[in-house]
């Protein structure tokens, strides 16, 4: 019998289609380990985020709280803007966090990467990212913590994840944070 694989949503915190971000996640998908199935889950389209909109809610919002209800774990691959998370992100959180009495995030376990072509790799997204997880009662890896500074140069002319060591961090990141999902029960969904 083949074990399922383990659903992993990933949220990518940048609306550009050539992102930085998107091009890590790509990364990362590369490099996990064969049980994860990784699935990016748009949030770009979501309209902002208005409780006067839950009377007669958006479709976008239905399906993206039910995209991350039935992942198993998250995934958040982001930049940081003006030293915190970019609004589609926090967009995303909020309209995850209702109906207050059956919240998408409650529960499941994630990991955090934050990144930038700068020195500092996103570090205030990523601690901004966290506190908010923090209390949508989201399980987040503790460590390692990953701040991928100058990311920009772990990808090859062609857009893929080069050789190398940010490869070889990058693939210790993804096993350890598969051990971490098997460690926590799964969340109702």
């Amino acid at each position: 019998m083949v074990d399922p694989k383990i659903s992993v949503a990933v949220l990518i915190g940048s609306p550009r289609k050539e992102s930085l971000s998107r091009r890590v996640a790509s990364g990362l998908k590369a490099v996990a380990p064969p049980e994860l199935e990784l699935k990016v889950v748009e949030i770009g389209h979501l309209p902002l985020f208005n409780p006067d909109l839950d009377r007669e809610t958006p479709a976008s919002w239905i399906e993206f709280r039910g995209a991350i209800k039935a992942a198993r774990a998250l995934l958040f691959v982001t930049p940081e803007y003006n030293r915190s998370v970019p609004a589609i992100l926090k967009n995303a959180l909020e309209i995850g966090s209702r109906p207050y009495q059956s919240p998408a995030w409650t529960g499941k376990p994630a990991a955090i990467v934050s990144q930038s072509n700068g020195m500092l790799g996103g570090f205030g997204a990523n601690h901004h990212l966290r506190q908010i997880l923090v209390f949508l009662d989201v399980h987040v890896l503790a460590q390692p913590e990953i701040y991928l500074s100058q990311a920009d140069r772990l990808f090859t002319a062609e857009g893929a994840l080069a050789e190398g060591p940010g490869r070889e961090l990058l693939q210790r990141f993804m096993n350890q944070f598969s051990e971490f999902i098997l460690r926590h029960p799964a969340a109702e969904i």
